[in-house]
């Protein structure tokens, strides 16, 4: 098949890893030709350009600055986004017959493209559905619900979601929302496809991760629970640095990794607060962060406490990879806690309840940690790789 996947992540090359360039790099070795379209921000100085590159084609499109910018030339470059990828895609991908259309959210709006693509070649739509918009905004208390903006882009995404033949959802939860949310929806459309990698194993020795760990200026003699991604409100991080400031478990050292909106705030927090229980350290290279998660004991994921929508944060992928039992602190509407607790890869935590949290992490420490490293293989195994996406995707397109 002749295959067209549309993102806002920028891919340059199709040999990184990530949730995106895993599942086209397994289409691309299943015998598909992938064409993949995204964005090149104004910044960079470069034109919109197609090259071919390890077996597939990768349309650099230019636009507006739509990351680390103001938010005028974000709303701005996010609106024209759409019409820019449909101008390249006709002036650059003309003479390619396409038969299928991949495309993730955010954004939702390709509509256009995804229209215009479908009419021309007659091609199947998928939607891997990794962010429910605008309801998400409406939790952090970004949009006012049923505002202006609320209702405009709901439009849209209902839009986006009638012209999808199938839309992948990353959980249980998300396809319930969905259809609860839009009752219009033919259920029969709506499927589990979750986040998935092709995963790579890598085994260290207790020496080099001792060796890791000195780098860093860590303790060799406590359990690390580390907290690695992004730092943003939707995280709900305060919970975490109120967790921190809590824990009087001896045994216990948290180490947080990562950048975004909320890094300056917390970077000012340990600088006032100097805790003798945890390390900050600012994002850092993949191959960096991968051996430093290795060295640790146990991962935590955090999300906000207001948040309707069930998200499933990839970072969940990370951890069972690296065989590391988890702490989820999660708003009550998501299902990520109940398939790590249920796969007995770890706990559960409403987030906010500090007394439950608290009582966790002492029952996280006392767990056997062996025993959980091998459920999170298990689990990664069967769910979350690129083989089951890649299933689900082909049996939807064959069984036209």
């Amino acid at each position: 098949m002749n295959i067209l996947f549309l993102t806002l992540v920028s891919i340059n090359a199709i040999e990184d890893r990530g949730i995106y360039q895993d599942l086209l790099r397994k289409f691309r070795d299943e015998g598909h030709n992938v064409t993949i379209v995204t964005p090149v921000e104004r910044r960079i100085k470069t034109k919109t350009n197609l090259k071919q590159t390890k077996g597939v084609n990768i349309l650099q499109v230019r636009t507006f600055n739509i990351t680390k910018t103001n938010v005028i030339e974000k709303g701005i470059g996010t609106l024209a986004i759409e019409y820019q990828y449909l101008s390249a895609i006709k002036n650059k991908l003309s003479n390619i017959k396409f038969d299928l259309i991949l495309y993730s959210t955010p954004p939702i709006t390709f509509v256009k493209v995804i229209e215009y693509i479908k009419k021309r070649d007659k091609a199947y739509s998928y939607l891997l559905l990794k962010d429910i918009f605008p309801q998400n905004a409406v939790d952090m208390k970004m949009f006012k619900p049923n505002g202006f903006l609320h209702q405009y882009f709901t439009k849209k995404e209902k839009k986006l979601y009638q012209v999808s033949d199938t839309i992948g959802c990353m959980s249980p939860a998300n396809v319930n929302f969905v259809l609860s949310h839009n009752p219009e929806i033919n259920p029969n459309k709506v499927e589990v496809n979750p986040n998935s990698i092709e995963p790579i194993f890598i085994e260290y020795t207790e020496t080099e991760k001792k060796e890791i760990r000195l780098k860093y200026q860590l303790p060799s003699d406590k359990k690390i629970l580390v907290y690695g991604g992004n730092l943003g409100k939707p995280q709900g991080l305060d919970f975490l640095l109120k967790t921190i400031e809590s824990c009087k478990n001896q045994q216990a050292f948290f180490l947080i990794v990562g950048d975004g909106t909320e890094y300056l705030r917390m970077k000012e927090w340990f600088t006032k607060n100097r805790p003798n229980n945890a390390k900050l350290i600012q994002r850092l290279p993949k191959e960096d962060y991968d051996k430093l998660l290795a060295s640790c004991d146990i991962g935590l994921i955090c999300l906000h406490k207001d948040f309707l929508i069930p998200n499933f944060p990839s970072r969940l992928l990370s951890y069972l990879e690296m065989k590391k039992p988890m702490i989820v602190a999660t708003d009550p509407n998501t299902d990520i806690g109940q398939i790590v607790e249920k796969n007995q890869c770890g706990f559960k935590v409403t987030a906010d309840n500090m007394e439950e949290m608290l009582k966790k992490i002492d029952q996280m420490l006392h767990s056997d940690l062996e025993v959980m490293q091998n459920n999170c293989t298990n689990l990664l195994m069967t769910n979350y790789t690129v083989e089951v996406s890649y299933t689900s995707i082909i049996n939807q397109v064959s069984s036209l």
